[in-house]
């Protein structure tokens, strides 16, 4: 018997709220330390060059995403008592956490024998992330067919990503001081992959009464590939798939540039460097609160225009602010007050901005599953996540290109040329700001009139 997780009583639909909630808060609290200090790692403790570092992200987000449509395709076909998903996210929970704890180990050996270590360990964690995340993605499609509930899911989903990732930012903090040394950054994979393990096994008991019994994809014999050609002809999910991928790439470049931008371009110093980035994830973490409501009764699509606005703004004050005297501490004089006052309103306006990646796409992708009559969720997840770690790795390689082309060092107190300041500032300004607009431009004839209303139950709150 299938079961709609909007129609079941408060107190249990509460519990599959925070569940999924919790699914994405250790995976999300890995995404986050990558995104802002795994470049870090590699060069300034690693010491390998700048594009090698970015090779080594590229060729784990390339491998990721091979794997996203062959566990989307095997996780729609695995048939248990527990249902499709489960049994992937319980069975995959303790192996991610050893493999992304593993992650920030720095081995023996020259920067060859480093990059190819690098790059195994990348492969297995990635392929272990792929495992847990992509049959949790899944579900919010299967757990309901609201609009409303889904939107609530993925909310409930990017606000335990993010609120992890709050922890993450304050454990570099704590433990980062100097990026320079390879032991606190085991430290901060250890912890953070004991959380991974914990959220997810937590993530699957909390959810699996409602997952047992929720929609599930149908099955018929020698569909696979009639499925992947309608998966192309889906006009609404490559509207999606294109507005997720240019506006992660846009997010995933400021967030490798952001720990770079701060201390050379803006020379605060690097402890401050660290805690500096908790304002971005506190507005983030508004930002889902404000857009999720903002959809309620205007629509996902007026909300998602809304808050890249904000995005944008942000971006084009990245390009323009004055770095601090050095002469003086961050607070020494009124001026240094002043543009760190601008720098922090600048990154309050970019995470506002910037939570609508998190939101939108994933609320608007059921949409285009239900758009297919045979409702493969689990292969559309796949090719979405697919094609945007296709693209993310595509620009972290760039973006170590780029940093050693404009000639970028990672030793500490260098003075870099102003190429590498120029391309630093592209990087979290005008380079992003693109990216986004992009993605309006993708969604302009999103057939969104009214569907924030769909299927809005009126006992759901």
């Amino acid at each position: 018997m299938v079961s709609d997780t909007a129609n079941l009583p408060p107190r249990e639909r509460m519990r599959v709220l925070l569940a999924y909630g919790m699914g994405d808060a250790g995976t999300g609290m890995a995404a986050s330390l990558i995104g802002f200090y795994l470049f870090i790692f590699y060069t300034a403790a690693a010491g390998l060059p700048a594009w090698m570092a970015g090779l080594v992200l590229m060729l784990g987000r390339l491998w990721d995403a091979i794997n996203d449509p062959i566990v989307g395709w095997l996780s729609d076909k695995t048939r248990t008592p527990w249902g499709p998903r489960l049994p992937w996210i319980l069975g995959s929970a303790v192996p991610l956490g050893f493999a992304m704890a593993l992650m920030w180990w720095l081995p023996p050996g020259g920067p060859w024998v480093r990059f190819a270590i690098f790059v195994t360990i990348s492969v297995v964690a990635n392929s272990l992330y792929t495992c847990v995340n992509l049959p949790y993605s899944a579900l919010a499609a299967e757990l309901t067919s609201s609009v409303h509930l889904r939107t609530r899911l993925n909310s409930a989903r990017f606000t335990g990503s993010i609120i992890a990732g709050l922890v993450g930012i304050v454990l570099g903090g704590l433990l980062l001081r100097d990026h320079q040394d390879p032991a606190s950054y085991l430290q901060v994979g250890i912890i953070s992959g004991v959380i991974i393990s914990s959220t997810s096994l937590l993530c699957g008991w909390g959810l699996a009464p409602a997952a047992r019994h929720c929609q599930r994809p149908t099955s018929q014999r020698g569909t696979t590939r009639r499925l992947l050609a309608r998966v192309g002809r889906n006009g609404r999910f490559l509207m999606v798939l294109g507005l997720y991928l240019l506006l992660w790439c846009a997010l995933q470049i400021m967030q490798t540039a952001a720990l770079i931008y701060l201390p050379v371009v803006m020379r605060l110093p690097e402890g401050w460097s660290n805690w500096i980035l908790l304002p971005f994830q506190i507005s983030t973490l508004a930002g889902l609160q404000i857009w999720t409501g903002f959809a309620r009764r205007r629509g996902r699509l007026p909300a998602l225009h809304a808050g890249t606005a904000f995005w944008i703004t942000g971006c084009l004050l990245a390009m323009v602010l004055m770095p601090m005297d050095t002469a003086v501490g961050p607070t020494g004089s009124t001026g240094n007050l002043l543009r760190l006052a601008m720098l922090l309103g600048t990154i309050l306006i970019v995470g506002l901005g910037a939570s609508t990646a998190y939101l939108i796409p994933w609320a608007l992708l059921p949409d285009a599953i239900d758009a297919d009559p045979e409702k493969p969720a689990g292969l559309y997840s796949a090719w979405m996540v697919f094609a945007q770690k296709i693209c993310i790795s595509l620009a972290l390689f760039f973006f170590g290109n780029l940093m050693s082309l404009s000639g970028y060092q990672a030793a500490r107190g260098m003075l870099q040329p102003e190429g590498a300041l120029v391309a630093i500032r592209m990087c979290m300004g005008l380079i992003p700001a693109v990216l986004v607009v992009l993605g309006l431009l993708v969604m302009r004839r999103w057939p969104e009139r009214g569907r924030h209303h769909d299927h809005l139950p009126a006992s759901l709150p």
